[in-house]
């Protein structure tokens, strides 16, 4: 059964109130009953190359800097044994948490990415805070950079806190939906969350102007004939592909929605009315990022969701 099988999530650690929030968004989600290996993982900054080697010419800067590194370790055992503590003290076993720091190498995301997708893991989840931009984690857009690098590795952002177990998985018709689909199946067997599949048809009115639409309305019904014929066979495959993870039937509903003028919107509401707390998608095309960046459903799902997660499949 896939609710056997380890999965292994790696949550970042930065001392901030956002570790809390992932962790208990974790025990809401899987809970302690759960197969998980837990990883927390902390890099330690870096001192400019200047500074460090200016340090190095006299005896007494030497030791401030060896004093700072030490106290820099420190920091990070400390950190990662609050995670580790406040893990076990909701009922996650010791041998199920793993607790790594290391100095940085290429740069905080970067690292992130490349020792969980090294590893192998299943996926990450970290927090953001702010409302509308993926702003600041640790020093800087950590978030942010985490998502633009993965070219593997779910990523799992937690928007606020979250306090609600539904899921609802949006799709369409691209592999990229249903490599979304994938994950979700593997992820949430044996969770027992109820699963909401759900496809927005793109409205006419997205394309021209609603004065054509209203005088030429044949073209309209079309239009939605056609998406709803060439979303049917997704829609049927998303729901296989979640009963062959060990998903009951009983779990999981499907809905085809006529969309509005923004499909981002359509899925916001959709996760409000069926009380979803997490939000999985594809991230689209080979140059995701670039997508990313310049405004597609993703993007505006990310920014415009609130005490939500939004989980984003390469």
């Amino acid at each position: 059964m896939v609710a056997d099988i380890q999965k292994m999530i790696v949550v970042p650690v930065d001392g901030s109130e956002n570790v809390s929030k992932t962790l208990n968004y974790i025990n809401l989600f899987f809970g302690p009953e759960h197969a998980l290996k837990i990883t927390l993982f902390y890099v330690l900054p870096r001192l400019p190359a200047i500074l460090v080697e200016e340090s190095r010419k006299s005896g007494e800067t030497i030791k401030q800097l060896e004093n700072l590194e030490k106290r820099n370790t420190e920091i990070a055992e400390r950190l990662l044994a609050a995670g580790k503590k406040r893990l076990i003290d909701m009922g996650f076993t010791e041998k199920t948490i793993g607790a790594i720091f290391r100095n940085i190498e290429v740069g905080i995301a970067r690292d992130i990415v490349d020792w969980s997708e090294k590893k192998r893991a299943d996926a990450v989840i970290l927090s953001t805070r702010g409302r509308s931009k993926l702003v600041t984690f640790f020093l800087g857009e950590i978030a942010n950079k985490v998502l633009e690098y993965s070219r593997v590795c779910p990523v799992w952002m937690l928007k606020g806190s979250v306090h609600k177990k539904n899921v609802l998985v949006a799709i369409d018709n691209s592999k990229n939906a249903l490599k979304a689909v994938d994950h979700a199946g593997f992820m949430l067997s044996g969770t027992g969350a109820e699963v909401t599949i759900f496809h927005s048809k793109r409205d006419l009115n997205r394309f021209i102007p609603d004065s054509l639409v209203d005088e030429f309305p044949e073209f309209q019904k079309f239009w939605q004939r056609k998406a709803g014929k060439e979303i049917a066979p997704f829609m049927q495959k998303a729901q296989d592909m979640l009963l062959a993870a060990g998903i009951k039937n009983v779990q999981i509903t499907s809905k085809v929605a006529d969309g509005g003028r923004s499909a981002a919107a359509d899925i916001l509401e959709e996760a409000q009315r069926v009380d979803a707390g997490t939000i999985f998608l594809g991230l689209h095309g080979y140059s995701s990022v670039k997508e990313y960046t310049m405004g597609s459903v993703t993007r505006k799902v990310l920014n415009h969701a609130e005490n939500m997660a939004v989980c984003i499949v390469p």
